[in-house]
């Protein structure tokens, strides 16, 4: 699956689950974080991830993928950032360990 399908697919679920006013702020591109730019509530990203689960299955697993991280990383999260991950626990010969390198 692109990164480019899930990045909108994110994008989606987000509007969903926190509500039209995040088109207010303007694109939800690759690049947005949820943090700083979304200021997402842990409730809203709670539900997020159920979304993700149900519609990419169980192989997508955010509390793994969150576990390999630290606070910072946490943080910084991006909609890219998550969009790569769900890529590669898509990809049947990957094994679900979260990226750990960061640019």
């Amino acid at each position: 699956m692109a990164a480019d399908r899930i990045v909108s697919e994110i994008a989606e679920m987000l509007v969903d689950v926190a509500g039209e006013e995040l088109l207010l702020l303007g694109e939800l591109t690759p690049d947005t974080s949820f943090n700083d730019d979304l200021a997402l509530e842990s409730i809203e990203f709670v539900a997020l991830a159920e979304r993700l689960r149900s519609a990419y299955g169980a192989r997508v697993d955010i509390v793994a993928f969150l576990a390999g991280m630290d606070i910072d990383e946490i943080m910084a999260m991006t909609i890219g950032h998550l969009a790569a991950y769900i890529e590669r626990a898509l990809e049947p010969e990957r094994a679900l360990e979260p990226e750990r390198s960061r640019a």
